[in-house]
């Protein structure tokens, strides 16, 4: 039905794949393209991942997500999850629209939100620096409801000692949990932490 409905567009090109398995530079090269979609819930962090990780990210995400999994992806400091640092590393999110379950039919069970995200002209770290980066904010997060110096101690398998002192190198109170801390402060640990 999509072929049919397209057939007259010389600008639409159909490619039946996995979207997962869909390589943005091998379609695009390096030309500026923009990813709109209707996700399958279920895929929602590995699109993020695969793409935003590929060697040619999209300039603009605008993505029909969960609504629960859009507020997190969108929270400030306070509330924030491996979700949102990770998408808030690349970019600016915002929901654009709630798109209640009714909207829908049949209607499932949970209601959705229409997502925006603008990509930043220039990410905080290298390519080859970002796997150290998201191991660091991984651990922080591995046990939400410990202290951040806990977390990070099991986590990156280190002493608790030397965790308190990276911390506090990086102007971050122990005491705080994972979910307080903004992009600006898990990148300023980071930094502390390359020094070792």
């Amino acid at each position: 039905m999509l072929a049919e409905t397209t057939r007259n567009f010389a600008n639409v090109e159909l490619i039946e794949r996995n979207l997962l398995y869909v390589d943005p530079a091998a379609i695009f090269g390096a030309e500026a393209y923009k990813l709109v979609a209707n996700l399958p819930y279920y895929i929602t962090a590995p699109t993020f991942r695969h793409f935003l990780e590929s060697a040619n990210p999209p300039r603009l995400f605008v993505v029909m997500v969960q609504y629960e999994v859009a507020q997190r992806i969108v929270a400030a400091p306070g509330d924030l999850s491996l979700l949102g640092v990770s998408i808030q590393f690349y970019g600016k999110p915002d929901i654009v629209a709630h798109v209640p379950a009714r909207a829908f039919y049949p209607a499932p069970k949970v209601d959705s939100a229409i997502l925006r995200v603008d990509l930043k002209d220039e990410v905080p770290l290298a390519h080859e620096q970002r796997d150290s980066f998201f191991r660091l904010v991984q651990a922080g997060f591995s046990e939400r409801r410990k202290q951040i110096h806990n977390s990070l101690a099991r986590g990156l398998h280190r002493k608790d000692a030397e965790v308190q002192a990276l911390l506090k190198a990086a102007g971050i109170d122990p005491g705080r949990r994972a979910e307080t801390l903004s992009i600006e402060e898990w990148l300023q640990l980071w930094h502390q932490m390359e020094k070792i």
